[in-house]
């Protein structure tokens, strides 16, 4: 394989100062998932934790670093979940987090970050203008810049999911990622190819934001003008080149799903698995829904990585009536 920005000795290194309540996360086959998807699924569950994300991996490393070598006030922009993680990670370390959000974000992700001692501010946009508001600030106030995926340590953090997947010793022939900035698929990726290279790497977008799956196919940056989708975890628009040149290298394919298809695969989850989830964490099986054929007969592992959900919306999406 070529290489990627990543190194999976660092990646084997990020164990030691991630907290353990993020690692050896459950890995398990949900046989009740399986008549309807017509392959054997497994779920690795990234929701178990205190910010009920993967994101907390990533951040964890970013912090230590941090917390050694300063500087200590840090800036990240986040549609919710990464700012939940780094105040985590940030308030055990004594950092100073800023966090600029979406102010149509999902509240519930918002109230998290304020609840975790974060400074928040809100902007009249999407997560791309919050992403230039918070290089703004960090340049305008000489504070780091925190910037998911971009930064390797969001990447190696996440990818240490993959080196659960693979020392298992389970054999699987295909991986089920989530795809929005990359730091999930690029992590994942990268260790599956480097340690299970016959397992097939899928990364999954929603149809209303696919500017790295388009970028992915083109071999080249595609920025879109907008997105249209629930699943504000994957909503960017501009994809960063140096992600996109680690995804060409460990990415298999990179599929579009509907929106119909990751509220379907939502349902499933909860009434099939018994989780609430957020709608970036129902791609994989929306991928494996939209594609039947592709799969059946095979071992698919889908990543569940996040349930930080607006309870109301989650009820109108899946036409449920809260209790």
């Amino acid at each position: 394989m070529q290489e990627t920005r990543l190194d999976t000795h660092r990646i084997r290194a990020a164990r030691r100062v991630i907290d353990p309540v993020f690692l050896d996360t459950p890995l398990y086959r949900c046989e009740a998932l399986e008549p309807d998807l017509g392959c054997a699924v497994s779920i690795k569950l990234e929701t178990a934790n205190p910010v009920r994300s993967f994101k907390g991996r990533g951040t964890e490393v970013v912090a230590s670093l941090l917390a050694d070598k300063g500087p200590r006030a840090v800036v990240c922009a986040s549609a919710g979940n990464l700012g939940q993680a780094l105040a985590w990670s940030g308030r055990g370390r004594g950092l100073d987090v800023t966090v600029v959000a979406s102010r149509f974000a999902p509240a519930a992700k918002l109230d998290r970050i304020r609840a975790l001692d974060a400074r928040l501010e809100l902007v009249d946009g999407d997560f791309d203008m919050a992403r230039e508001r918070a290089a703004a600030m960090a340049r305008h106030d000489g504070i780091r810049l925190v910037e998911d995926s971009l930064d390797i340590e969001t990447c190696e953090g996440a990818a240490t999911i993959g080196l659960e997947l693979v020392d298992t010793g389970r054999s699987f022939d295909a991986v089920l990622i989530a795809l929005g900035g990359g730091a999930l698929a690029t992590g994942v990726g990268h260790v599956v190819k480097a340690l299970a290279p016959d397992v097939e790497v899928i990364c999954v977008q929603p149809l209303g934001a696919p500017a790295m799956t388009h970028s992915w196919r083109q071999r080249r940056v595609v920025t879109t003008d907008s997105t249209d989708t629930i699943a504000d975890g994957v909503a960017g628009r501009c994809p960063i080149p140096a992600v996109l040149d680690d995804l060409l290298l460990v990415a298999d394919d990179a599929v579009l799903v509907q929106e119909s298809s990751i509220i379907a695969g939502m349902r499933m989850l909860l009434h099939h698995a018994g989780l609430v989830v957020e709608p970036s964490a129902a791609l994989g099986i929306a991928a494996i829904l939209e594609d039947r054929d592709r799969f059946a007969g095979r071992h698919v592992v889908t990543i569940v990585c996040g349930s930080n959900v607006d309870v109301g919306a989650y009820h109108r999406w899946l036409g449920t009536a809260p209790a």
